[in-house]
């Protein structure tokens, strides 16, 4: 019965002996791919997306699918067709993404554009519309000009006479008075405006 029991330990150290060479000869098998196949890989990917930077990323991304992949491939006269295979359709979906991110970042920079010209325009616009009003403001006479001002500002008859050091009898008057000559520097606009 001794022996039996030796015979068990023995036939189960062959077999862990052969479980770690089975292991090691599979890392052994992806590092002889990579080393064999590299340049094939990395050349296919640069043809179709004609950069070696992005072609070093398809690289990359069809080596980490072999790795998952490795124990699927049976045959190892079918490893360089299928590398190559993965790698064309890597590149193709990587030329796909770079197309679409390139058209959404050219419509966002039409968008901007389109958006940045219009606003330059209306605050060109808006600029031009409030130097013609200081332009017709100052052509009204004081103590009218700083009546009509503070009254657009909401200040009281009363604030504006304290503030001006006037009679508050005739703040009424004199902003009406500054409310014609404006309208009359300014013209038609100007009755919106006011």
């Amino acid at each position: 019965m001794l022996k039996m029991s030796e015979t068990t330990e023995i036939f189960v150290d062959i077999m862990s002996e052969q479980t770690a060479t089975a292991a090691a000869k599979e890392i052994i098998e992806f590092d002889e791919a990579f080393t064999l196949h590299h340049r094939t890989v990395f050349r296919t990917a640069r043809s179709v997306v004609q950069d070696c930077g992005l072609a070093e990323d398809v690289t990359q991304e069809v080596f980490i699918r072999l790795y998952k992949h490795m124990d699927s491939i049976k045959d190892t006269e079918m490893l360089r067709p299928w590398l190559i295979r993965v790698a064309l359709n890597v590149a193709r979906n990587t030329l796909r993404g770079n197309i679409r991110a390139n058209t959404r970042d050219e419509n966002y920079v039409k968008e901007t554009v389109e958006t940045s010209v219009f606003s330059v325009e209306s605050e060109y616009e808006q600029q031009a519309e409030v130097n013609e009003i200081n332009r017709a403001l100052n052509k009204v006479k004081e103590p009218l000009r700083s009546c009509l001002v503070l009254k657009q500002q909401g200040l009281s008859y009363r604030e504006i006479a304290e503030s001006l050091s006037l009679n508050e009898a005739s703040i009424g008057t004199f902003v009406a008075r500054a409310r014609q000559e404006f309208m009359r520097f300014y013209g038609k606009i100007g009755r919106d405006v006011l």
